[in-house]
């Protein structure tokens, strides 16, 4: 039984359309009316979510790590640490952003990068929760971030299946609500190690959980090879212009991109169907047109067996099919026919075996 997960009013599982999560991070550069502009444009692309990132940089980073310098073209400040906290918003910039979402109708959550950060987003009460591919392995958080109640959304770049399933045993007794993602932590991926068949894998692996695919390659097509594999929820950065500032832009979807991305996934689900081979009206005339009937190679008089030799395949169809060659063969004409009349069973009477014997 394959899992399934709802999502603000999204339903998501096998049987669903793809939910599109426009990954923002950071790619607002520290800037809240630049987040707007962001959420605006991903929900007119007809992406389903927005997400940014939080982080409780103190917290997070080791002293070393946080005043390291931090000198090149896209710092926004002269340690990591300052430039991890001029990008990062509040509790002022998270309310005004949810409300905006709310607005706009599209969903809003984040990433939560450790417990406070969980507990920051739990006081917005968040839709759901991503887990980025780094703490797969941070069994704490997953527990903590669990007992929530809320979907989690896990990444799993960097990782080995057993890691992979270790993430899985432990969020899943706490909390079902589970969606694992396929995700190459590269940035970007080469398309040689996007490994979309691993999404087969967690099918098989991992069958309460909701698949997925984080796609940090440069396109639009892989997401839809994804959801044919079964990936039902693909997660894309995404920015206003590629060339901005920052480590991200370079690899996300600007505004058209995601458009035809969403609009790709929308086609891609319409046209899987429902797995039965059926006609359908449009095929009618085209198939006659191009089909093939029995029909008269030479002119016959009436009373004439019907031979191989008698009979060409011509189009168009409607006619007697070619698959009947054989209840047509050996019968007699009932009257004169001429070279390119179709063939029918009423000027056809019965085979000459079966006259012979009556």
């Amino acid at each position: 039984m394959a899992g399934r997960l709802k999502i603000g009013a999204h339903e998501i599982g096998d049987d669903t359309p793809c939910y599109v999560i426009a990954e923002i991070g950071h790619n607002h550069q520290g800037s809240v009316e630049k987040a707007r502009e962001l959420f605006k444009e991903a929900k007119l692309a007809g992406a389903h979510a927005v997400k940014l990132q939080k982080r409780d940089n103190r917290g997070l980073y080791t002293r070393a790590a946080y005043n390291k310098s931090y000198d090149n073209e896209n710092s926004f400040g002269a340690t990591y640490g300052e430039h991890r906290e001029f990008l990062e918003f509040g509790l002022d910039e998270y309310r005004e952003l949810q409300a905006y979402a709310k607005e706009l109708g599209v969903d809003f959550f984040s990433t939560a990068f450790d417990l406070a950060s969980a507990e920051f987003l739990e006081s917005l009460d968040v839709p759901a929760y991503k887990i980025a591919s780094g703490d797969l392995k941070s069994t704490p958080l997953l527990e903590h971030v669990a007992r929530f109640g809320k979907p989690m959304i896990v990444s799993t770049g960097g990782a080995t299946l057993e890691d992979v399933q270790r993430a899985y045993d432990t969020i899943l007794p706490i909390n079902p609500q589970l969606a694992i993602l396929q995700c190459t932590a590269g940035y970007p991926a080469a398309f040689e190690e996007l490994d979309l068949r691993v999404i087969s894998t967690y099918r098989e692996h991992f069958p309460k959980a909701v698949i997925g695919f984080s796609s940090h390659d440069n396109g639009i097509a892989m997401p839809v090879a994804a959801y044919m594999l079964g990936a039902r929820i693909v997660e894309k950065h995404f920015t206003l212009n590629r060339a901005s500032k920052g480590t991200d832009h370079a690899f996300s979807l600007e505004p058209v991109g995601m458009r035809k991305l969403v609009r790709d996934l929308e086609r891609t689900y319409r046209a899987m169907g429902d797995g039965v081979k059926k006609i359908y009206d449009s095929e009618r005339a085209p198939i006659v047109k191009m089909g093939k009937s029995l029909v008269v190679a030479r002119s016959l008089p009436s009373g004439h067996v019907i031979a191989e030799q008698d009979i060409v395949m011509k189009s168009p169809g409607g006619g007697i099919p070619p698959y009947d060659l054989a209840k047509v063969l050996g019968r007699v004409t009932l009257k004169a026919l001429h070279e390119d009349d179709f063939l029918s069973f009423d000027v056809l009477g019965k085979p000459s075996a079966e006259l012979a014997r009556s």
